[in-house]
């Protein structure tokens, strides 16, 4: 009988934030421009760090891998939400859902792990700076982030292990933009006691106990610099500030939604906003953007930009001169 009933599920309703046809096209625009600008912020952090050989450093190795987690991680989200402004009726399939809580988790989580790294990294920089580029060395680096990788797809394959085992009935509307997991368990037609429980030692409990962690870990970051000479602690004391703030805005709803009974409540949809589209574009601004060496990285390829529109306009112009030719087609 279950397997019958899961077997007839081939696709969900999502809810969308809102039925007023009034707002739909105001936050349509207003979600387009904040997606617009989370792929060219974090593409271009990405790109800075691949191409500067000054930000050739473990730190902004780590600060690209996130900004291009936070690209992949609204990818998967945004476009749902954008189609709910336009379509009537927004469905997805049974498959499509369980391949984005699988993409959802896997990139959440590997993001978890990448800031816990970072935090690694700022307690080796400011406690063993003479030791520091011999200890976040290239090779530790990959190590960490290819492990941060490993962590995150272990996670998400336990949740879509556990969510393809549920047998579902009508109706099989999830009241959200996209699919996540407190919504669908909550539509099967079993007792997901067990489930839920599961679920939040997995999903809950770890997010809990890494926030817990980070922050006990930067707050003693932070005691440790307030002792210091005023050299060098400013910056020390801005990049640490920065860190936790991002820690803050991605552990917190997380926290909210993940290590609790998957009930509903009023800001529930608000908070999924918050970490799944509004989160990643404030990273880039957070943490990179206003920082010194990336202005002046982003200086440097705009510079190299302009120059080499201005070279290829004379080159193209100094080949027709030299060879007398014009290519006609």
């Amino acid at each position: 009988m279950e397997e019958g009933n899961r077997s007839t599920v081939t696709e969900f309703v999502l809810l969308g934030l809102t039925k007023s046809s009034e707002l739909q096209l105001l936050l349509f625009v207003i979600f387009l421009a904040v997606y617009g600008a989370t792929v060219l912020g974090n593409l271009l952090i990405v790109v800075l760090v691949a191409c500067e050989p000054q930000l050739h450093t473990p730190m902004y190795m780590l600060l690209g891998n996130l900004s291009f987690l936070d690209f992949c991680y609204s990818s998967v989200t945004a476009p749902n939400l954008l189609a709910g402004f336009l379509l009537q009726a927004q469905t997805i399939s049974y498959r499509g859902c369980v391949a984005q809580i699988f993409f959802f988790h896997f990139i959440g989580g590997i993001k978890i792990f990448l800031l816990t790294i970072m935090a690694y990294d700022r307690y080796v920089a400011i406690f063993h700076p003479l030791r520091y580029v011999a200890i976040m060395n290239q090779a530790v680096c990959v190590g960490l982030v290819g492990a941060s990788w490993v962590g995150g797809f272990i996670h998400s394959i336990i949740q879509v292990s556990i969510i393809v085992q549920l047998p579902f009935c009508s109706p099989h509307e999830l009241d959200n933009f996209y699919c996540d997991v407190p919504q669908v368990v909550k539509l099967a037609c079993v007792d997901t006691f067990a489930v839920e429980l599961l679920m939040v030692s997995n999903s809950g409990l770890m997010t809990l106990l890494g926030f817990l962690v980070l922050l006990v870990s930067y707050s003693v970051l932070l005691a440790k610099l307030s002792t210091r000479s005023s050299e060098g602690r400013a910056k020390a004391l801005s990049t640490c500030a920065s860190h936790l703030t991002v820690v803050t805005l991605i552990f917190g709803p997380c926290i909210y939604i993940y290590a609790r009974p998957f009930r509903s409540f009023p800001m529930d949809k608000a908070i999924s906003v918050l970490y799944t589209v509004v989160t990643p574009v404030l990273n880039p601004i957070i943490y990179t953007l206003r920082n010194k060496d990336v202005q002046l990285a982003v200086r440097k390829l705009r510079k190299r930009y302009i120059n080499s529109s201005r070279y290829l306009p004379s080159f193209t112009t100094g080949y027709i001169k030299s060879t007398g030719k014009v290519s006609m087609n």
